[in-house]
């Protein structure tokens, strides 16, 4: 099947979009890939939905933001779409499929044996009847339903593209939240959010009124890291728990390092993201190989090197092995949506701890009563 898929993270700063031939197992081909950066007073209207869902926290009538906002993205995937059809030179009816993630606003994990709750906007039945093309979406809530974390659900597509890749290796997502995949000499597959990623550090340096991000690491390289201060955010219980494990992006914050120069600041955040990374290492069958990295966080030469010194393995972007770095997230979710649809499963009780298998994600069928 030919399948688009489009994602866009907890940055806030624009909607991927990739194209893919697979058929949920194997992958015969790649298409173009872009983003669609979200303009001023686009990122506003997201991060008000942002916002009140914080407030909200699945309590009463959900807030009057999330219909503008999930409008708006169904609007910018359309534009997205319609961009790589015109890129890959093919018409719209020969897609098969749309992945479309839409915007996580809001996610609370499983505890104590109650299930947890996961909240994704962005118009589906919109979009699929703007495009005349079926749209799988809503990828997370039925892994939660039957017990799981609704994430990470990119292990399915780190599985199939590593599959010629020397084992064991670990694949790292470092967006606002870091996530692994460990995949075994033996076939193991295990997955779980490692902790903080670039959100709380690109917070930071927006408070700070020093840009959306630590361009480069250059203001962590410029400073030192606060031991005691790192010693207070390795506190979290977060990383005393057991994995399959996952976390919203705001369940870290920065808020321990207000009292350090912006530099400082910068260095004890990027130590943070590093640190949890190594002590995930705890919970492996085995120590990786290698560890390839995807995600924003790739792009930052201090946060690269703090997690290759404290974790002592090699680390390499995932363009090393051939990967699209920038479409890794929105050709997984182009490579779920076929999976879905083949009524594959998305989700193991080793990636997400759900109870058994489980093929998430509801699909949007496209014909003319949907409207």
């Amino acid at each position: 099947m030919r399948a688009i898929g489009l994602m866009s993270g907890t940055s806030l700063d624009g909607m991927d979009a990739a194209l893919l031939e697979t058929d949920g197992q194997g992958i015969s081909g790649f298409g173009p890939a872009l983003t669609i950066p979200f303009g001023k007073s686009e990122k506003t209207v997201l991060q008000q939905a942002v916002d009140d869902a914080l407030v909200w926290r699945f309590e009463g009538v959900a807030p009057a933001s999330f219909a503008p906002a999930a409008r708006l993205l169904a609007t910018i995937a359309e534009k997205a779409v319609r961009a790589i059809t015109k890129k890959a030179t093919i018409e719209l009816n020969m897609i098969d499929l749309v992945g479309f993630h839409g915007q996580t606003v809001l996610h609370q994990p499983p505890t104590d044996g109650h299930l947890g709750q996961t909240c994704q906007i962005g118009d589906a039945r919109e979009l699929a009847m703007a495009l005349g093309v079926s749209v799988v979406h809503d990828f997370r809530a039925k892994d939660m339903q039957a017990g799981g974390h609704g994430a990470p659900l990119a292990p399915a597509y780190h599985r199939a593209r590593a599959a010629d890749l020397p084992k064991p290796l670990m694949v790292l997502n470092i967006g606002g939240v870091g996530n692994l995949t460990y995949l075994g000499q033996d076939g193991e597959m295990l997955a779980f959010d490692t902790g903080p990623g670039n959100g709380p550090l690109d917070a930071w340096v927006r408070e700070r009124g020093a840009g959306e991000m630590d361009v480069g690491g250059v203001y962590a390289a410029k400073g030192k890291v606060d031991r005691d201060c790192l010693h207070a955010l390795m506190s979290s219980p977060y990383f005393a728990q057991k994995p399959p494990k996952s976390a919203d992006r705001w369940d870290f914050d920065m808020a321990l390092v207000r009292g350090l120069s912006l530099e400082d600041g910068a260095a004890t955040l990027t130590a943070w993201c590093a640190q949890s990374i190594a002590l995930a290492l705890e919970y492996l069958p085995e120590r990786p190989r290698n560890i390839l990295i995807c995600g924003g966080g790739r792009h930052n030469p201090q946060l690269m090197a703090q997690v290759q010194k404290r974790t002592g393995i090699a680390v390499q972007p995932v363009e090393a092995a051939g990967w699209r770095g920038d479409a890794l997230e929105a050709e997984a979710f182009a490579y779920l949506a076929v999976r879905v649809f083949r009524g594959l499963p998305t989700s193991w009780p080793q990636t997400t701890g759900v109870r058994a298998p489980v093929s998430g994600g509801n699909v949007i069928k496209y014909n003319k009563t949907i409207a």
